[in-house]
């Protein structure tokens, strides 16, 4: 065993655990299975290290911990051929989807998409990075050159442009001179402020 990785593992891991614990306790609803949750993040943490080195080690545990639960919620919806048997003995009903919903699905996501391509460049880029790619507001903030705080703002007024033109009813269609943004940033309910 390489003792520098194991004096790193100690140092940069292992000092975290009641913080990894707390995380997991509030975000995994089997109580019984946090210990060998835990056990199994440090394994797959210490195995990507000993190839190199996280950049920020405490993200990277936590942002493994969540992988992992993603990984054991995805599997536990997975329903064995083996185990069910006769797949006709248990009379489930096929949810087909019907060509209208099909399509009020594809018109939802267009509006979203449009409603999203509408928010400020910078805006946009920093939902995006926090909502799309799951970066912390910390790695958000570095890798912009902006502050934490002008993150989280940014994040805020993402959402509340994106509802108001996605439920807003009257913004929800674009008006002939503009678009519905540029209506609210007229009517001043969406100011923009040196952050």
């Amino acid at each position: 065993m390489d003792d520098s990785l194991n004096n790193w593992f100690a140092r940069e891991i292992l000092v975290h655990e009641s913080a990894l614990m707390r995380y997991l306790l509030r975000s995994w609803f089997r109580r019984e299975e946090i210990h060998d949750l835990r056990q199994e993040i440090y394994v797959r943490v210490y195995e990507a290290a000993a190839k190199a080195r996280p950049a920020m080690p405490k993200s990277f545990m936590f942002t493994t911990a969540r992988h992992l639960m993603t990984d054991r919620l995805r599997r536990g919806r997975v329903v064995s051929i083996e185990a069910v048997g006769d797949i006709d003995a248990l009379n489930v009903l096929i949810d087909e989807i019907s060509p209208e919903r099909r399509l009020g699905a594809r018109q939802e996501l267009k509006r979203l998409t449009d409603a999203f391509d509408r928010l400020p460049d910078r805006c946009r880029e920093v939902v995006w990075l926090r909502r799309v790619e799951e970066l912390s507001q910390k790695e958000v903030a570095a890798r912009m050159g902006i502050s934490e705080k002008t993150v989280e703002k940014q994040v805020a007024k993402g959402a509340r442009l994106i509802a108001e033109y996605f439920y807003g009813g009257s913004h929800a269609r674009r008006p002939a001179h503009g678009d519905a943004m540029d209506t609210a940033y007229e009517n001043g309910h969406g100011q923009q402020q040196g952050d």
